[in-house]
């Protein structure tokens, strides 16, 4: 496959993963009244049935034996798993609750969470641009709240929730399908006393509707494709191009709370939110520009 055909079909990848998370709210939202705990419960346990299968036909089940026989990494993943698994829960607790545009508004701001954690945690100097570009998502995030008179927890949650997982996982050398399967096998026990307990109080709805037991095991499969999809991008398109498709998935997510499921956005909100884009395109252009100014090291022969 030719450099242009291999880059085509990673947009194609990149597209369908980035469009899959951000039409996610459209399938969440079928659970109704469902509590998120027992839809993340269920999220868990049915996207590690689908991973291990998909290892297996993938040839990746030695990566995860190897991490399971070392403590620290087992512990390292159980941390990052509590770290999604929180992440997930806190989604589908905003979409079910009618707060999918500051869902959105979190995973605008998690790629600034991610510069800011580079910055505090790994001593990463950032430039002029990079630093005006969280105080600008600094003031959106504290004016969104300000106007709703309530701290945006949800949107804070879920960047930096994603942003510590993200910089954990750094630590963690494991292939991303490798360690999503062990993640999800750690959080395993977990989710079944948690459901245990659910089925003790009579209050878990699996099979109490054929709509809702298809959903529940479907949630394993709308996690693992997109997934899927995502590193197959990552292998076939440069980090600099993925980059701009990150933005994809919260714009849809936006536009399914205010068109879709009809949430206010006033005016005060489109202020906010356009601190964050400002910030946001001032962090892209500074990044290119990096970029371009980098030498190229061309590959040995």
């Amino acid at each position: 496959m030719n450099t242009e055909a291999k880059s085509r079909q990673g947009v194609i990848y990149a597209l369908l993963a980035y469009g899959s998370w951000g039409l996610f709210p459209l399938y969440w939202k079928q659970f109704g009244s469902v509590p998120a705990a027992e839809v993340i419960c269920h999220r868990l346990l049915w996207s590690l049935v689908f991973l291990v299968i998909l290892a297996a036909a993938w040839k990746q089940l030695a990566p995860c034996l190897r991490v399971i026989r070392s403590p620290r990494l087992v512990g390292l993943l159980f941390l990052t798993a509590a770290l999604l698994s929180f992440n997930w829960g806190l989604f589908v607790y905003g979409v079910n609750t009618g707060q999918v545009v500051e869902t959105s508004l979190g995973y605008f701001i998690n790629p600034l969470v991610n510069v800011l954690l580079g910055a505090v945690v790994l001593r990463e100097r950032l430039t002029r641009a990079q630093i005006i570009a969280v105080l600008l998502a600094t003031v959106g995030v504290i004016y969104f709240g300000w106007h709703l008179w309530k701290v945006p927890w949800i949107a804070l949650g879920i960047a930096s929730s994603f942003g510590i997982y993200g910089l954990l996982r750094k630590m963690v050398p494991i292939d991303p399908l490798p360690g999503l399967l062990v993640e999800t096998a750690v959080m395993a026990p977990v989710a079944l006393i948690l459901l245990g307990i659910f089925a003790g109080h009579g209050s878990m709805h699996f099979l109490d509707t054929p709509k809702i037991t298809l959903l529940l095991m479907g949630g394993g499969i709308v996690t693992a494709f997109p997934l899927i999809w995502f590193i197959s991008a990552a292998k076939l398109l440069p980090l600099s191009t993925l980059g701009f498709f990150q933005y994809l998935a919260p714009t849809l997510q936006l536009l399914v709370g205010v068109f879709v499921f009809h949430e206010r956005f006033t005016l005060r909100d489109g202020i906010a939110f356009a601190f964050i884009w400002t910030a946001i395109a001032l962090f892209m252009a500074s990044s290119r520009f990096r970029a371009r100014k980098e030498p190229v090291i061309e590959p040995a022969a």
